[in-house]
């Protein structure tokens, strides 16, 4: 096996933010996923903490790590929005930061709790156009630890898809990799509010 795929080795971590309204007005309503239920309250949810190398990125690591138990990923839905995406990230991603899985959920939850998620986004009652900058400035004024070269934010279809925020593997903020910042330039990104 390379070094490029033993799990632990990598140079820091990109903790991936999606807008849970926008997946689900782009896909989450025509699988019919229940994250998109208006019973739901979902706004930021956790797509992933996954380890990067400061070019590219490791992933579907061989490990001898357990996978998690179907409780493990069910237990991390009130943050990713589901099993399934609990799953998958630990199969991508999880199998390469050198972690247990109990010890990987762990990690991604502390990163996903220490970032303050704007609430302006939460107060929208209707469905708005904005530049893709504002939210990236949104998370720099709620966060005043971050830098803009520590922050991308990410349009999929005309959408806002995530912000992305690199950390050291200690979780302190750093300055991402040249192939992590593709910051979306639309002036006129749809962003759809909280059903």
């Amino acid at each position: 096996m390379a070094d490029a795929d033993k799990p632990g080795v990598f140079d820091y971590y990109v903790l991936s933010l999606s807008w849970s309204p926008n997946w689900c007005a782009l896909e989450g309503d025509a699988r019919d996923a229940p994250q998109c239920d208006v019973s739901q309250d979902y706004g930021w949810v956790l797509h992933g903490l996954w380890p990067q190398y400061h070019r590219g990125w490791p992933a579907h690591c061989q490990t001898a790590e357990r996978p998690p138990s179907r409780r493990m990923t069910r237990e991390m839905t009130d943050i990713m929005g589901s099993a399934g995406l609990a799953w998958y990230q630990w199969r991508k991603h999880g199998s390469c930061s050198g972690l247990s899985a109990p010890d990987y959920y762990a990690l991604s939850r502390e990163a996903y709790e220490q970032i303050e998620r704007p609430e302006v986004f939460r107060k929208l009652n209707k469905p708005v156009e904005l530049p893709a900058s504002v939210v990236e400035d949104a998370f720099l004024k709620a966060n005043p630890n971050l830098t803009r070269d520590m922050v991308t934010v990410t349009c999929r279809a005309d959408h806002i898809q995530e912000v992305r925020i690199c950390l050291s593997k200690d979780l302190d903020p750093v300055p991402c990799g040249r192939d992590v910042i593709r910051d979306c330039t639309l002036k006129d990104a749809q962003f759809e509010p909280i059903r």
